[in-house]
């Protein structure tokens, strides 16, 4: 997920802002604006552009039309490499765009402010995603609209080598700096836990654990707010017994074995199987902070929006094609097929999602974890961001002084925005 941030923020700044068939099938509109479908008989196909994994879209692909066998309709997902760039470009162009797109919600706000949206209140009624977890309805939502249906989401986890970690996983993050002292040498290069911590996302869940923020719904940055900096001072103790490394660091130490947990999520499972890893999973919701409160993650979440040319021109079809998305045996086959945690809380009920360890240690992350912000504004926040954590956890800064001058940086970075 992280590289995906990452990605996003090199393609914003690009474009000076900030997971088929690319063609129109030319429905012809009734004169009240709303579609006009395909003629009786005739198969309408509706695209979905998307950057995430072939597989996992695949999966959604074939359960959708499965659902929709009968209606005349298909979907058809399609990879766009660089899909902010391509929907900056293809948004508005209904020959040549797609009628709806599949990627993280992190970047809504982003394409909303492009003017190529429509909310998908504009095709389908709230009924169709009550279901939904709450915390994916939201990260869906900007500006008081409901822009996208989710349809499965990540979070942070803790994840552990059950051959290497000794007794019960603690239930505080006091006592896991215990163990971590006493089950860490840093000079024989072995871990207790190895985390990313001077990277604004893996640090996030102490953060808003602690009641501060990297940014607010108003964009206002929050580096040096009395709270963010008790969080990143709490986390230096932590970050002193952790490998000072990048992803790749970090996720090799807990594959071959020289640290007995890691803070990471889904995207590691192929790798840590191939080591050969007896993988034991805890919720971050389960580890209480001093104050009382749990670690908060970030969560990503996938979800699927509509072009405003398409909710004008194929409504009657993209309202089968949301109802189709939303049923529960969506989620149950991307839980089965791909080990995707489900938005839809019916899809849980089945019993092999309930007993996947990974998705309803999710699950439960759910209930307490914070959406990533979809502001625009965010993209420009991760680079202050680590900055500040990078000069209080490697050059021993002064907490204060260098939240102050990050503060000031990224004020400056989103006034350059406006």
């Amino acid at each position: 997920m992280k590289k995906r941030i990452a990605l996003l923020l090199c393609t914003t700044m690009a474009i000076g802002m900030l997971s088929g068939c690319g063609g129109n099938n030319n429905a012809n509109n009734t004169a009240d604006g709303n579609s006009d479908d395909k003629k009786s008989g005739e198969t309408q196909e509706i695209s979905i552009w998307h950057d995430g994994d072939e597989a996992i879209m695949q999966v959604i692909q074939d359960q959708v039309n499965e659902e929709l066998n009968g209606e005349n309709i298909t979907v058809k997902f399609e990879k766009k490499t660089g899909l902010t760039d391509q929907i900056k470009l293809y948004g508005n162009d209904s020959e040549n765009g797609p009628d709806m797109y599949m990627y993280a919600h992190d970047s809504l706000g982003t394409f909303v402010e492009m003017g190529v949206l429509s909310p998908i209140t504009d095709v389908v009624g709230e009924d169709a995603y009550q279901n939904m977890l709450p915390m994916t309805l939201e990260a869906g939502q900007y500006k008081g609209e409901q822009y996208l249906l989710p349809i499965y989401y990540e979070t942070l986890l803790f994840m552990y080598n059950k051959d290497l970690w000794e007794g019960e996983v603690p239930n505080t993050t006091e006592e896991l700096y215990e163990y971590m002292t006493a089950h860490t040498d840093t000079d024989a290069g072995t871990y207790a836990l190895v985390n990313q911590h001077s990277t604004a996302y893996n640090v996030a869940p102490v953060i808003n654990g602690f009641g501060g923020y990297i940014i607010d719904e108003n964009a206002k940055p929050g580096l040096n707010n009395e709270k963010t900096k008790e969080a990143i001072e709490y986390n230096k103790k932590f970050a002193d017994l952790e490998a000072d490394g990048d992803y790749n660091t970090i996720t090799t130490l807990f594959n071959e074995g020289k640290a007995a947990a890691i803070i990471g999520g889904p995207w590691l499972v192929s790798g840590i199987k191939d080591a050969g890893i007896d993988l034991g999973i805890k919720s971050l919701a389960e580890f209480e902070l001093p104050n009382g409160n749990t670690l908060k993650p970030y969560s990503g979440v996938q979800g699927i929006g509509v072009m405003k040319h398409a909710a004008e021109s194929k409504k009657d079809a993209l309202e089968k094609v949301f109802t189709a998305l939303a049923d529960p045996k969506v989620g149950i086959a991307l839980a089965e097929q791909s080990n995707c945690a489900p938005a839809n809380q019916l899809s849980y009920e089945d019993e092999a999602v309930a007993e996947n360890e990974m998705i309803t240690a999710m699950k439960s992350t759910a209930e307490v974890a914070i959406p990533m912000p979809n502001i625009p504004e965010m993209s420009v926040m991760w680079g202050p961001a680590e900055s500040l954590l990078a000069a209080v956890n490697k050059s021993g800064e002064d907490i204060d002084a260098a939240a102050d001058q990050y503060q000031q940086e990224a004020e400056t970075a989103i006034a350059d925005m406006q």
